[in-house]
């Protein structure tokens, strides 16, 4: 017994067909729309946890600074440069901006913890050693942030360059975001003299 489809059954047949492929394609434009939002809420929230050590640290700097004018007086101009860089780095917005600007900063304090080695009693102090341990875990801190918001942006930026999540990706306007990276002082070895 031969079973005929007749035209109708046919194009309903097709039809149910192509209309399940094109509720697919919504189904997962949506899910990818979706996942897209949710991973730029992470970074977002990355970045915020990194802009609360860096308000942490913009708070003790003054700290440090007064503290050690005291015993080096001379060495003024450092203690100026650094006050100008943090008031640069919380005046700065974007990602890209707050990353420059925390990167000066960085090399700045370094500079700063260099002309303390020329001051022995300074280095005995307990307030100068209490704000140096307090700076030293904000930098712990904010190292572990950065580490945590690289990774979350890792993850955007390979998948919104990744097909097929890149169409809507594009619809969207999402691009590849900069990483908080960390600057050349900071990536070199500590150089230990006795």
């Amino acid at each position: 017994m031969k079973l005929l489809l007749s035209n109708a059954a046919i194009g309903g047949i097709v039809g149910g067909a192509v209309g399940a492929v094109v509720l697919i394609i919504i189904i997962w434009a949506i899910c990818t729309h979706n996942k897209i939002v949710r991973m730029k809420s992470q970074i977002e929230d990355a970045f915020a946890n990194i802009d609360v050590y860096l308000k942490k640290r913009f708070d003790l700097i003054p700290n440090l600074v007064e503290t050690v004018k005291g015993y080096a007086k001379q060495e003024n101009e450092i203690f100026t440069k650094v006050t100008e860089l943090r008031a640069a780095a919380m005046k700065a917005n974007t990602v890209q901006e707050k990353v420059e600007a925390n990167n000066q900063l960085s090399r700045a304090i370094l500079r700063f913890y260099k002309v303390t080695e020329n001051y022995p009693n300074l280095k005995a102090n307990a307030n100068f050693m209490d704000l140096q341990n307090q700076l030293r875990n904000i930098e712990i801190e904010l190292a572990q942030s950065r580490k945590y918001f690289n990774a979350t942006t890792r993850e955007y930026n390979t998948y919104v360059q990744a097909i097929p999540a890149c169409i809507i990706a594009k619809s969207m306007k999402c691009a590849p975001l900069p990483y908080f990276e960390a600057n050349e002082e900071e990536r070199q070895n500590v150089k230990v003299q006795f």
